[in-house]
């Protein structure tokens, strides 16, 4: 596979080099608070993803929530337990082939309040998580089916839970049907982090009678507490709820305040530390948004000690200008993630293939790319982001997971070694089209799926006895100036071939209920950003229909083969990682010819920082809020420290 860089390569790698600051005279910072500046505005779901998942809320979430049972190597590419969490580890097999894991947990993990955290309360986050109430609150259910028993217990047939028990306060087993194995990220499986039944369900308590865990009213007595309307209140109450003020946690800080803009927080006293045993030492954290037009500006004066995932490529050069005077440092990591226009396919405009197609071979993505990141981002063709592990060898960015044989004489080992090499080697996403500007196939493709133009010019077909006509609206977040791009480029392009679109910005909040269908979906198309989990595993978002057919949800697409390669990549043995790749480049190309959603972009994302805040590895951790708990603020002169994160773009 040819593979080669570009200017842009250079440009990250020079980004990623943290300057030593110059000792300019500034505003002298705080060294008992840091100010935090995110592009993208919080939400204020800091509970779980199940109401939403966007970047800023997902970082405070690993400030609040801690003490997950599983950890992501990044350096090995696998999952394995936390070693400040669990103290001991048994897989058995049965003859059915369940693996059951029991874990063995300290006995020094507390909540903020300081009461213990046991092995129940792994239990109630599960069962919490997955219950069917979850949905009636406007909320995505966790789905582990993966849980032995979770489909009888979910469906109201049988009273516990059968693959979760507590054995003890510091022990607990969660099986792993055989019907979902092999799992590729099987460990990763076992990710839970606990929660505080007595905050999130009062008079409620974890049982196990020996056939798995179940909920019931603590005093054994009465009709059920644990209903919709408990969590609505326990929840959702806008002042108190625990998704937007979870009072008590176990993560490295506490929530102090949140406005719905910005958040405050202060180190847990409770809080043993990380997986290195790590505390964090920056007592207080102020959390906000941060506008792209004069965070530089801000960051200069004083107001924000840290900006995290700048993109705006006018931001980053003002911001490495800014690095080059001196007194402030600049980190760049690539991204986990992607931006894309996702359509809205339950509806009758954009349910054709041919129509999102079409679509597609009528925005210049290249355009959209370089008009915001610059020279710091770069087009995708596919469900991928330029930091995923995947993406990294596929392009070169780091060697391919073959080790060469021990024996150098050994002549036959040496041969295999070669030959699993030329494999990894010959891995590439060149099969992927790489949709650009074409009125032409663009017009032939609507022309072809029956789509006439009637007298306004625009676009019309018959559907189920009714007229449909292409006149479509898309939702931008507020504020982000890719909307302009859309309104001036891609409405101009789309009107050449009888497609009508009026570009909307409504703000992030608003926007987000609208997508995951929390009010309704009223456009077509939107535009948004996200990040991928750990556990790669789209598979997990579609949803099945009374007719058994599968639908992913968040776009509305429903498409037989894309669910069967999704749920194929899954399928694969752990550590049998070739074979993952070549899974997951026959899912990119289904993706890339569905189009469910429309990539645009990847990019490299850029921290800048006062030269106070010190050993801030956020290349290492991706998130700022898992690299924080490991940073100092110090006025000390600092030690000359430079760090480099390769970025490779095909």
């Amino acid at each position: 596979m040819l593979k080669k860089t570009l200017a842009i390569f250079l440009a990250a790698l020079l980004a990623a080099t943290l300057i030593p600051a110059l000792g300019q005279e500034l505003t002298q910072p705080r060294l008992d608070s840091l100010t935090v500046g995110n592009p993208t505005p919080m939400r204020g779901d800091f509970f779980t993803n199940m109401w939403g998942n966007i970047t800023s809320d997902i970082d405070v979430r690993l400030l609040l929530h801690g003490y997950d049972l599983i950890l992501w190597n990044g350096v090995d590419g696998k999952f394995t337990v936390d070693p400040s969490v669990v103290s001991g580890l048994v897989t058995t097999v049965n003859q059915a082939g369940d693996h059951t894991y029991t874990m063995a947990l300290y006995d020094d993990l507390y909540w903020s309040d300081g009461t213990r955290i046991t092995a129940w309360d792994y239990a109630f986050s599960l069962l919490l998580r997955i219950a069917p109430q979850i949905r009636e609150l406007g909320g995505n259910p966790y789905r582990a089916a993966f849980i032995e028993g979770y489909g009888p217990y979910v469906e109201g047939t049988a009273k516990a839970l059968s693959g979760v028990r507590v054995l003890s306060d510091a022990m607990l087993s969660i099986t792993i049907s055989h019907e979902y194995l092999p799992f590729f990220y099987e460990m990763g499986l076992l990710s839970t982090n606990p929660y505080p039944i007595s905050v999130i369900a009062p008079g409620v308590a974890v049982r196990d009678d020996g056939e798995g865990v179940y909920l019931a009213n603590a005093s054994g007595e009465g009709e059920p507490l644990f209903t919709a309307d408990l969590l609505r209140k326990t929840i959702l109450d806008e002042r108190t709820g625990y998704r937007s003020h979870p009072s008590v946690v176990s993560g490295p800080y506490t929530l102090v305040s949140w406005d719905g803009v910005t958040a405050e927080f202060a180190v847990n006293p409770m809080y043993k530390g990380n997986e290195n045993g790590v505390r964090p030492s920056i007592p207080r954290l102020v959390y906000t948004a941060a506008s792209n037009g004069d965070m530089i500006e801000k960051l200069k004066a004083g107001e924000f000690g840290l900006l995290n995932k700048v993109t705006d490529a006018r931001a980053i050069t003002a911001g490495q200008e800014l690095v080059q005077e001196g007194a402030f440092n600049m980190v760049a990591y690539p991204r986990v993630g992607l931006s894309y226009v996702s359509f809205a396919c339950e509806k009758d405009t954009v349910s054709s293939q041919a129509v999102r197609q079409a679509i597609a071979w009528s925005m210049d993505r290249d355009a959209l790319n370089t008009g915001y990141t610059g020279d710091f981002g770069l087009r995708v063709d596919g469900y991928y982001g330029l930091g995923q592990w995947m993406y990294r060898i596929i392009s070169g960015a780091v060697e391919p997971p073959v080790e060469p044989p021990e024996d150098e004489t050994d002549t036959a080992a040496a041969a295999e070694y070669e030959k699993t090499l030329a494999e990894w080697n010959a891995l590439e996403l060149s099969g992927l089209t790489a949709y650009q500007v074409d009125a032409d196939r663009a017009a032939a493709l609507l022309d072809a799926d029956g789509w006439t133009v009637n007298d306004e010019g625009i676009r019309v077909r018959e559907a189920d006895g009714k007229s449909v006509a292409l006149d479509l609206n898309m939702l931008c977040p507020e504020g982000n100036r890719l909307a302009e791009d859309f309104a001036a480029g891609l409405a101009e392009n789309l009107k050449a071939i009888g497609i009508r679109l009026t570009v909307h910005t409504l703000p992030m909040n608003e926007l987000i209920t609208q997508y995951y269908d929390q009010s309704g979906r009223e456009a077509d198309m939107y535009y948004l950003a996200s990040n991928f989990d750990m556990i790669f595993d789209p598979a997990a978002g579609f949803l099945t229909g009374a007719d058994d057919a599968h639908t992913w949800s968040v776009t509305g697409c429903a498409d037989e083969p894309l669910y069967a390669l999704a749920l194929d990549m899954n399928a694969t043995e752990p550590g049998d990682t070739l074979s993952y790749m070549h899974k997951w480049i026959a899912f990119q190309q289904r993706f890339n010819e569905v189009l469910p959603m429309i990539p645009v972009y990847s990019n490299v994302y850029f921290d800048f920082f006062g030269s106070v805040l010190r050993e801030y590895n956020v290349a290492e951790d991706v998130a700022w809020s898992g690299a924080i708990v490991s940073a100092y603020l110090s006025e000390e002169a600092p030690a000359a420290e430079t760090t480099e994160e390769d970025v490779i773009f095909d």
